[in-house]
């Protein structure tokens, strides 16, 4: 499944599906180098299949590629990180 960032100055969000059926990661940011992950959404339809766990690693990438880190305010994203102890990298503090 294709994921399709849309950035603003403040934040941004990641989505993934069309049309009408997107789940959707949103975050904002608190500077250049820091990104504060506050949402994940994920439509009934995508439940089950792996969407969210998609976006998630696709912020991960997108941290590591922009050499940024993250605030997991989001708390389906703190519980990816807690589970995946190799993208601590990317976790401010």
């Amino acid at each position: 499944m294709k994921i399709v960032n849309e950035e603003t100055p403040s934040g941004g969000r990641y989505l993934a599906g069309e049309g009408e059926t997107q789940a959707l990661m949103t975050y904002s940011r608190a500077s250049p180098k820091l990104i504060i992950i506050d949402h994940t959404e994920v439509p009934d339809a995508f439940r089950g299949q792996g969407v969210g766990q998609m976006l998630a690693e696709h912020a991960v990438e997108e941290a590591r590629r922009g050499g940024w880190k993250i605030i997991p305010l989001c708390p389906f994203f703190k519980s990816q990180l807690d589970r995946h102890p190799e993208w601590r990298d990317i976790q401010q503090g």
